[in-house]
């Protein structure tokens, strides 16, 4: 197991022995968490001539952000939407336009797989990866978008925004980094103007492609033990990647044989990174059912904003 999946398993699927893990490191966990308060109360902000809507969250780890944005981003294409994004696991630097208005611009690698999933995705908006989020956003803002959307934010305290925190169904462990899954204390979440947490303010709807009857699951996404009560029927063995990782065509190819499975079976992040691959691939589909409630609360930060 990588240093990855144990502290997965401290996070997010702990057994007593994890607990004497995260209190031995709670004095750093306590020393992160003031410098992340601190640099709260320090940032000044930028505001912007346009809106600006950041989807992020407060733990380490899927949280269902990018099919949150996706979501979003199709609501509002009216306005001309740009998604901004950090690119986790990109194999580029600097500012990259992944696409411009649904055409693509960049191939995953340099992307990112979660954009190009949200590019793809989206055949009117635009995608930009960047480390600096301020770049991108004049970028945007110089292409004439009516709209961004802030892939991952809450953390860039540095930028006026409307604040959306997307909240898993459970959190086992309440601490900061490394002791827990919070980026920051879990009462920061205060600060956020609209709290949607899964279950209650937005759902998972699942569909399923080109299914098979015996398939191993091989995906490189974040916790993916949260994938299992989603999986179909004939899934013979499980395999899991870092987050973010790359594919290799003649490994998977081996792999369904050694198992002697009939196919592989990727959620959609995956999927973006094997377009080429001429194997037999099985797909879960996921989209997100997002309550009025919260596109009520948005729509009145939109006309607020137009009107001031």
């Amino acid at each position: 197991m990588s240093y990855v999946r144990f502290f997965e398993s401290v996070f997010w699927h702990p057994r007593y022995y994890h607990r004497v893990v995260s209190w031995i490191l709670l004095p750093i966990s306590i020393i992160y968490a003031m410098g992340m308060q601190l640099r709260r109360w320090i940032s000044k902000r930028t505001s912007y001539p346009i809106p600006i809507i950041s989807v992020g969250n407060l733990t380490v780890g899927g949280s269902g952000k990018t099919p949150f944005a996706i979501e979003l981003a199709t609501r509002y294409t009216h306005m001309g939407v740009a998604i901004i994004s950090r690119g986790y696991g990109r194999q580029s630097q600097g500012l990259v336009e992944v696409s411009h208005r649904g055409r693509i611009l960049a191939t995953v690698e340099d992307s990112g797989d979660e954009p190009m999933l949200m590019a793809l995705s989206l055949p009117y908006a635009s995608v930009i990866v960047s480390e600096d989020r301020s770049i991108a956003i004049e970028r945007a803002i110089e292409s004439g978008v009516g709209l961004i959307i802030l892939d991952d934010g809450f953390n860039r305290v540095e930028i006026e925004k409307l604040e959306i925190l997307l909240e898993p169904k459970e959190i086992p462990n309440n601490l900061p980094l490394p002791s827990g899954p919070y980026r920051e204390l879990a009462s920061t979440k205060k600060v956020a103007d609209i709290i949607a947490i899964e279950g209650r303010d937005f759902q998972r709807e699942v569909s399923y492609k080109n299914l098979y009857e015996k398939m191993v699951l091989l995906t490189a996404i974040a916790n993916p033990k949260r994938l299992d009560e989603y999986l179909p029927d004939g899934v013979v063995e499980k395999i899991y990647l870092d987050d973010h990782a790359y594919f290799y065509e003649e490994t998977i190819a081996e792999l369904i044989e050694y198992h002697n499975a009939d196919s592989i079976i990727v959620t959609q992040k995956d999927m973006v990174k094997m377009s080429k691959f001429k194997l037999p691939i099985s797909l879960i589909k996921l989209k997100l059912r997002i309550d009025d409630n919260i596109y009520h609360k948005i729509d009145t930060y939109l006309k607020d904003f137009d009107e001031s």
